[in-house]
């Protein structure tokens, strides 16, 4: 955590430096310019995804091996931001090239089961301590199934949710996510405000929002829709306003608030899953939920998602009250990929080689953070990790709101023009790979440092 003598930066300083770097940006990426300018005579925003449209312009990635990318410019850079996530295992890892060359040798797709489904399937089961699961192709087909499936076990249509969490692009959650500060509603009530256009009203009047680690909110959330609730959904530890860490016992109080009105208790651990421990969340935080939304760096690079359960909330799909399919789930590439990283990469010794880099990242920036009198704190959970620019901890969105976005965005400039490609956005943290050494983890100490210093010229 910073100093208790930590002290304000001059927003002005802020400023300048962020002009600076901002022109050393643009210049070393001419190329990413013009394929940009290019993409948005097609595409929206000139991206395949909004996320991507980040300032000062998009980066255009050519390659990536082991913990390294490159851009069409040929900067190259340590990959902080591994795909939001998706990328543990590093990139073009050798046995997943060579798991995904034979697999597409012998046929990429068949919508028929292959014999890994039932590899994988059984290792999440003893990961995540559920006995049922079925695939998906991502984080947001995943949490919609568990919506799903929630709804037809209890028979009931609302859902709990947290304020500011994001559970994919599906209408019945892209609810609060984030909201304006003149729509959010009060603390202790938040407003149910839709993420964008395009969501029906009756749709997110359906879903109760609630702020994270208040188990009084979540009560009378259940008190104001009494049979209502089909289920509480929920990020263990908050990744996308930053790393907000669950209060020791909510997690639990949670699951016993739910269970005790009928209603089933959903992790989201797209983001946690596989990342912080080798059962996620679920492992570190030792409280198992009735559903689990899985995706990213479970399926070694390529397009996943999974959800299980326990095996009478999953009986809603085995006696067909619920459908659940896709013509890709379970297909064969994913699997193959997905296998060998459950199997093979992401085990005992990879866990240990997460923590001894959130060691070297959590002693090295603490270090500047402190010399600095830096009004800023850092959190590392094995492969994730981030600085929170706020000197006290986050419990909520509310408390993120504090935060000043300008330092996220400088930091991210520092990082990028000296050689370290981080997620966009204040509210994103960093994942690391299999393949990132102790030097890979110092550039960014390093770069911090500059930055540090700069900031207190």
């Amino acid at each position: 955590m910073s100093t208790p003598t930590a002290r304000q930066v001059s927003s002005t300083r802020v400023k300048e430096l962020t002009t600076h770097e901002e022109g050393r940006f643009r210049k070393a990426r001419p190329r990413s310019q013009q394929l940009w300018n290019e993409a948005r005579e097609v595409m929206p925003r000139g991206v395949p995804s909004s996320f991507q449209d980040a300032a000062p312009q998009p980066v255009f990635v050519e390659r990536g091996k082991g913990s390294r990318v490159w851009d069409v410019d040929g900067n190259e850079y340590v990959d902080f931001h591994n795909g939001f996530g998706v990328m543990v295992v590093g990139h073009a890892h050798p046995k997943i090239v060579e798991a995904v060359s034979h697999r597409i040798a012998q046929g990429s797709h068949f919508a028929q089961p292959v014999a890994e489904d039932v590899q994988v399937a059984r290792e999440l089961s003893r990961r995540f301590g559920l006995p049922q699961w079925r695939f998906t192709n991502s984080g947001t087909e995943s949490t919609l199934d568990a919506v799903r499936i929630a709804r037809a076990f209890t028979g009931r249509e609302r859902l709990i949710k947290m304020e500011a969490s994001y559970h994919g692009h599906h209408d019945a959650l892209m609810v609060s996510v984030e909201p304006p500060a003149d729509l959010m509603g009060p603390p202790d009530e938040p407003a149910s405000v839709p993420q964008s256009e395009g969501i029906p009203a009756a749709v997110v009047e359906l879903t109760t929002v609630i702020p994270f680690n208040d188990l009084k909110a979540a009560e009378r959330a259940f008190t104001r829709h009494p049979g209502e609730v089909a289920a509480v959904i929920v990020e263990p530890a908050m990744m996308n306003v930053g790393i907000v860490l669950p209060d020791q016992g909510y997690l639990a109080g949670l699951r016993d608030i739910a269970h005790n009105n009928g209603a089933l208790l959903i992790f989201d651990e797209v983001k946690t899953g596989a990342t912080i421990a080798a059962g996620g969340a679920t492992e570190r935080f030792g409280v198992t939920p009735d559903l689990i939304a899985l995706a990213k760096a479970i399926g070694g690079g390529l397009p996943c998602g999974a959800v299980g359960g326990r095996a009478n909330v999953m009986a809603v799909i085995e006696d067909k009250r619920v459908a659940q399919m896709g013509t890709f789930n379970g297909n064969p590439l994913t699997m193959a990929a997905s296998k060998v990283t459950l199997l093979e990469i992401l085990n005992a010794s990879a866990y240990a080689h997460f923590d001894a880099l959130a060691e070297t990242l959590q002693g090295g920036l603490d270090r500047v953070i402190a010399d600095h009198e830096l009004p800023f704190h850092v959190i590392t959970l094995a492969a994730r990790g981030g600085v929170t620019y706020r000197a006290q901890r986050v419990r909520n969105y509310r408390d993120y709101l504090e935060i000043d976005k300008a330092f996220a965005y400088l930091s991210w400039l520092y990082q990028c023009n000296r050689g370290v490609i981080m997620a966009p956005g204040a509210e994103e943290n960093w994942t690391l790979s299999v393949q990132h050494s102790v030097d890979d983890v110092q550039r960014y100490v390093d770069n911090f440092a500059e930055m540090a210093r700069d900031l207190r010229a």
